[in-house]
């Protein structure tokens, strides 16, 4: 397919050798041109540099100390020189129709600013888990999000990294990210951020492949509990929180009377319990407590109008649960809210509480 539409892919690498080579040649070998792929080596210490060099002039090579995730992106973008824009991780793929698929989109729907597409899960070696982000039982959001985002934005289920694609002209808007606050979940302000500005597009196609070997920045191998993991995710919503304020106040987005200095997001509240009740001496947040979490997870739970008043009763009953429950149960509990995996058929019930 060709088009006006210049299009860049952005691959950011930190130590991934073993998989940049894929993720590289998924980028190249898209079905769509007018294409720029980019890679930006984040200070890599392992083989990275020669998979780079092998690639010639086919590439646009970034090399620079490590800075983290953000860093990345801020150099790839500045580089780029697309009207639509790709951030690629360096163990994850793009399907060959992933570009095409997009700007077919966007031409659809031009006031979008962001594109997302379901992903599948690989293991290490490549090969298909079975799983598929989003899960089945949650929601494909589209369209004006802004009330979604200044409500509960830690409750929508936005793609990872490689699940995106964003307009030159959006990321205009809110980049260069700062660095030292997103070395690791850059995402977290691109996804939060951007449905401020326009439009949000959900393809229900399979267009990305999303790697979980073990050894990611993030993802974990086995869904179970690991509170380092959540005292980040706690870390980062609220650093987002100030740049959803700041830039909501920029394009004049109305926060409908909720207090700015708050984020109720059910599982914003739910991570912050689950820190609290399993770890108390290493919760980030040290004015918390339990009196607070449970309050503040009833306002979440009440505020939820994407979700049927059952749904949100029984998020009030699961903060209840947690409140009283001893250590043991509440990492049952704890464990049953954060991983979809281990809720079987329950999914199946919950995912029709959602409204459209």
């Amino acid at each position: 397919m060709a088009s006006t539409v210049k299009a860049s892919i952005i691959v950011n690498n930190y130590n991934y050798g073993r998989y940049l080579k894929d993720a590289i040649d998924s980028a190249l070998h898209q079905t769509y041109n007018p294409l720029e792929v980019i890679v930006v080596d984040d200070g890599s210490t392992d083989h990275s540099a020669e998979v780079i060099r092998g690639f010639g002039d086919r590439i646009t090579a970034v090399m620079k100390p490590n800075g983290g995730q953000a860093s990345a992106f801020n150099a790839g973008f500045a580089t780029s020189r697309g009207e639509l824009v790709f951030f690629l991780d360096a163990d994850d793929l793009l399907a060959p129709g992933a570009v095409e698929a997009v700007v077919e989109a966007l031409q659809e729907t031009p006031q979008a600013v962001r594109v997302q597409y379901r992903m599948e899960v690989i293991d290490a070696d490549g090969n298909p888990t079975g799983i598929v982000k989003p899960f089945g039982h949650l929601p494909l959001r589209s369209g004006d999000l802004r009330r979604h985002v200044l409500t509960f934005p830690f409750d929508i289920p936005w793609m990872p990294t490689s699940g995106n694609a964003f307009t030159s002209q959006v990321l205009r808007q809110i980049l260069p990210m700062p660095e030292e606050e997103f070395r690791i979940l850059a995402d977290y302000y691109l996804s939060n951020v951007t449905p401020l500005f326009g439009l949000v597009l959900f393809l229900d196609e399979v267009l990305a492949s999303y790697r979980v070997h073990g050894a990611n920045s993030y993802e974990q191998l086995q869904p179970e509990i690991d509170l380092e993991q959540i005292r980040k995710t706690i870390t980062h919503a609220c650093q987002t929180r100030e740049y959803l304020e700041k830039f909501s106040g920029k394009v004049g987005a109305d926060l409908g009377g909720i207090n700015r200095e708050e984020i109720l997001s059910v599982s914003y509240v739910a991570n912050r319990l689950v820190s609290y009740k399993l770890d108390p001496a290493r919760h980030p947040m040290k004015d918390d407590t339990l009196r607070k979490l449970f309050s503040q997870g009833i306002s979440a739970s009440l505020r939820r109008f994407d979700v049927s008043w059952l749904m949100r009763l029984g998020f009030v009953l699961w903060f209840a649960a947690m409140a009283v429950a001893p250590r043991p149960v509440a990492g049952w509990l704890g464990r049953s809210f954060l991983y979809p995996q281990r809720r079987g058929g329950l999914n199946k019930l919950l995912g029709s509480l959602h409204r459209s």
